[in-house]
């Protein structure tokens, strides 16, 4: 008998890798969408839809079969903009204290929760799981709103529920639009600005979704699983993916001090405008900073598979070209002739 997964966020970049890595091991899915959510590659996949809303508890009462093999719970907010604080914490906070309640009313089996490195606040160098979690104090509302959502987790693991906690540093792969494929996207239309002194930690999406099955399968209860691998400067994922697009890069990365500058600005601009900048300054300081993953915990206890840098930069490259979203010339590099079409 097929073991039974219902997934929250499925139609997002993670969500959709995961829906389709559980199908592709035999699970029977049933993914959570909102209203109105673009359905185009959730559609494809063979999974049942239910439609829901994390931040309403009654429609995920109603979604939410009796017991389940696991709740994968990967839907989130990233953003990084502070006027968009209290709608963040409705979806990654209260959002996620629904989903716990609702595991634990409908008798799921486990919970397998995506959080997030930034749920350990901001740290320099090389950190694992035994590091402390800063997020909780971070002047960051991304970083604090993780943190919290894994103390909601942590309540229900108190009440009884069975949670695992994954914690992913940068995403790379298929199915990603709003990503690191917009630097992509960017570096192809010769309208990057510069580059960040940061780096950090990168992981392929595939690779996250398939820990996230190891979770469920056999992840060890209340546990966190850091999650990185191809450890780079974002100097470095520049140049690499401007190689692949064939499309020249900035040479030096960009101070820390005029980031600051001009995410002070764009914060400025924003509260006059009301439109969202593109940088502010929480991002501004989240790119200069240098925080990497040691996930050997991860690859100890649930086989987690690292990837090299330019294999997965090069998957997401291939996607956004297979979707129309490349110029011609770096479509062709892309992609081989037969998917040009």
């Amino acid at each position: 008998m097929a073991r039974t997964a219902f997934v929250t966020g499925a139609t997002g970049f993670l969500g959709l890798n995961l829906v389709e890595a559980l199908a592709g091991a035999g699970w029977q899915v049933l993914a959570l969408h909102r209203r109105g959510s673009n359905l185009k590659h959730l559609s494809r996949l063979p999974a049942g839809r239910v439609e829901g809303d994390v931040t309403d508890a009654a429609s995920l009462l109603r979604a939410l079969p009796e017991g389940v093999e696991c709740v994968f719970h990967v839907a989130g907010d990233i953003s990084l903009w502070s006027r968009r604080n209290a709608a963040q914490d409705r979806v990654n906070i209260d959002g996620t204290r629904n989903v716990v309640e609702a595991a634990l009313a409908r008798g799921a089996r486990r919970m397998v929760h995506t959080s997030s490195i930034s749920a350990y606040g901001i740290h320099a160098g090389r950190i694992d799981e035994r590091a402390p979690q800063l997020g909780g104090r971070s002047w960051i509302n991304y970083q604090r709103s993780k943190y919290a959502a894994e103390q909601e987790v942590r309540a229900g693991l108190a009440r009884g529920l069975d949670a695992v906690i994954m914690n992913p540093a940068a995403i790379v792969g298929r199915y990603d639009t709003s990503g690191w494929a917009q630097v992509i996207l960017r570096i192809d239309a010769r309208r990057l600005p510069g580059v960040p002194p940061g780096g950090g930690s990168y992981c392929h999406a595939r690779a996250v979704a398939q820990a996230h099955i190891a979770a469920a399968e056999r992840g060890r209860r209340g546990e966190n699983y850091l999650l990185g691998g191809a450890d780079a400067s974002f100097l470095e994922f520049v140049r690499a993916a401007g190689e692949l697009l064939g499309r020249p890069v900035p040479k030096r990365t960009t101070p820390a001090w005029i980031l600051a500058l001009m995410g002070r600005l764009g914060a400025w601009t924003a509260f006059v405008t009301s439109r969202e900048p593109r940088l502010t300054p929480e991002m501004a300081a989240t790119v200069s900073r240098k925080v990497y993953a040691d996930c050997t915990k991860a690859q100890r206890e649930l086989g987690y598979a690292a990837t090299e840098l330019r294999a997965m930069i090069g998957e997401s490259v291939a996607w956004l070209a297979s979707e129309g979203l490349l110029s011609e010339d770096a479509k062709r590099r892309a992609l081989g002739p037969q998917d040009r079409q």
